[in-house]
């Protein structure tokens, strides 16, 4: 045996577990694991293995931006079922997608970097997340970025994650930012800059017009360390505890069932719906539904799978009254002018997220800072689940209540790793992110009758124009809201009886096992998680680096 990658060693059922000399195990090659895997193998002397259960990400959509409309809806997404509640009923099962590719959600989400509030962290810390305000995370999300506009406080050069404005800018877009300014919104430079208010244009995870996802920022280089294995196609079914210590997992790939033993931790960075599945299936979570399950207790966990929250969007479609939008890139000449102009210059419509501007605003005006965050994408049909227009013209307003109230939870439907956990994000079961919805979606209405922007707009598809009231606008929003894909909070870390891990991210009462991904949240940040997801990355590499 050698000491990497051809230490391990395949297992029928009834074999026993042989170690192997692995020092280090990452379960999860999305956002947050990536950065981890490639982090800890920066040390020559440390063996890492990176455990996805998805492909690798050759796909060639991934890479180019303007794909996004495929990553978006393709095969590199895994649909799981979620239960709505009574007034968001549905005649067919609801499901969320989560990714599952390597790089995860960074490799096939919209590639917009956010990295929320100081007033986040603050909270964070309030909860029981000592050393997690914004003065602490600050320098991690300064370490990975390689911002192509700003250096200063707030952002850094030569980090391997690429942050980018987008070069290629629809007029559409920014009609729509000189709309915003008509409402009264300002314009905002920088959205992470530490204050979020106003209209503007985003960043995004890109270097070079190409996508700089987790893979391909961080393990693309560190691929050539002979300490780094990565196994894509892996689906991990169990955490192996002995004698209160997580020592390794077992894993099924290429149809046969697989161990692997880790000398020092295992890293668990599987995501806020299958991070708390395999604590559970593991026998860490809540004793007596275990016990239900048939899944002897390793430890009583009662805040494994609680606290699940996610963003939750409403889609408002218009019909434009010409072909205004990259829209009229479905068409198959403009689409391969758009290709071509790509492949030999990078540069055109292909060179963008699609969702090039956007807002953060005040849906309740009582709250100190914006809890209404606006996206204007530049068609209709783009994303699963948002429908296209008649005549194939269109764009359409997302918007989301970013500091939702509603708590849900992840619970197991039975000991099969297989199947699906029972998700139930009880959206809308706190009446407050209802409510900000409601004036966030009035917001977006105003915005769209200013004059810079209401030239283009033959009509408002969804909802039609005669939802106009609040409380027909109260049933619209309750009926058609749709998840945002940021579930998080579902292994929280803090200090009392419902924390998962601690500040440091190790597991409660289990030694050697952290949870390093969204569901370690204590709550979810203003905005979209990737970025946060990457810090967290950063800081769990750090904490184990230095022992902590």
């Amino acid at each position: 045996m050698t000491k990497y990658g051809s230490a391990l060693l395949g297992i029928r059922p009834r074999d026993e577990i042989v170690q192997t000399n692995c020092d280090y195990i990452v379960v999860g090659g999305g956002s947050t694991g990536c950065v981890v895997a490639a982090r800890l193998s920066e040390d020559p002397d440390a063996s890492v293995f990176l455990l996805e259960e998805g492909p690798r990400d050759f796909n060639p959509y991934i890479h180019i931006p303007g794909a996004y409309y495929k990553t978006a809806q393709g095969p590199l997404l895994k649909r799981i079922p979620w239960e709505p509640t009574a007034a968001q009923s549905r005649v067919e099962q609801p499901t969320m997608v989560q990714a599952r590719v390597l790089g995860g959600g960074s490799s096939v989400n919209a590639m917009i970097y956010i990295r929320g509030a100081p007033s986040d962290y603050a909270r964070w810390e309030a909860l029981g997340a000592d050393g997690w305000n914004y003065d602490d995370v600050l320098p991690y999300f300064r370490r990975s970025e390689d911002n192509n506009r700003f250096c200063n406080q707030a952002h850094a050069v030569g980090g391997p994650l690429g942050v980018s404005d987008i070069d290629h800018i629809h007029p559409l877009t920014r009609a729509w930012l000189q709309a915003c300014q008509q409402a009264g919104l300002p314009y905002n430079p920088d959205f992470n800059s530490g204050d979020q208010a106003g209209c503007g244009l985003y960043q995004i995870t890109a270097k070079n017009r190409r996508r700089s996802s987790a893979a391909t920022a961080f393990i693309k280089p560190a691929r050539h360390r002979p300490n780094l294995q990565v196994r894509t196609g892996s689906t991990v079914t169990r955490i192996i505890v002995e004698k209160g210590r997580a020592v390794g997992v077992e894993y099924v790939a290429k149809g046969r069932k697989w161990a692997l033993m880790a000398s020092r931790e295992v890293i668990l960075s599987a995501g806020a719906i299958a991070s708390p599945k395999l604590l559970m299936l593991s026998g860490i979570g809540p004793a007596d539904a275990l016990r239900g399950h048939g899944i002897p207790v390793v430890a009583d966990l009662p805040g494994v799978g609680q606290n699940l929250q996610d963003h939750i969007e409403i889609s408002l479609v218009y019909q434009l009254n010409g072909p205004h939008s990259y829209d009229k890139y479905k068409r198959p000449h403009w689409k391969a002018a758009a290709g071509l102009n790509y492949l030999l210059f990078r540069d055109g419509p292909a060179s963008s997220n699609l969702i090039e501007g956007g807002a953060f605003w005040w849906g309740n005006t009582s709250e100190a800072i914006p809890d209404v965050q606006y996206f204007m994408v530049v068609g209709a049909g783009i994303e699963e689940g948002v429908d296209a227009v008649p005549g194939g013209n269109g764009c359409t307003i997302n918007l989301g209540q970013i500091r939702p109230r509603s708590r849900g939870e992840v619970t197991l439907k039975s000991a099969d790793p297989y199947a699906n956990p029972r998700v139930a994000p009880r959206y809308f079961s706190d009446p407050y992110d209802l409510d900000a919805v409601v004036e966030g979606t009035m917001g977006a209405f105003d915005i769209m009758e200013r004059p810079a922007i209401r030239r283009y707009i033959a009509s408002r598809q969804i909802p039609s124009a005669g939802t106009a009231t609040p409380l027909q606008l109260r049933k619209f929003c309750q009926e058609v809201a749709h998840p945002a894909l940021h579930p998080a909070g579902t292994c929280r870390m803090g200090k009392d009886g419902m924390a998962v891990v601690d500040p440091e991210l190790r597991v409660h009462s289990i030694e050697g096992l952290r949870v390093a991904d969204a569901s370690v949240m204590p709550t979810l940040i203003s905005g979209n998680p990737n970025a946060v997801c990457i810090m967290i990355g950063e800081r769990t590499a750090n904490f184990v680096q230095h022992g902590t």
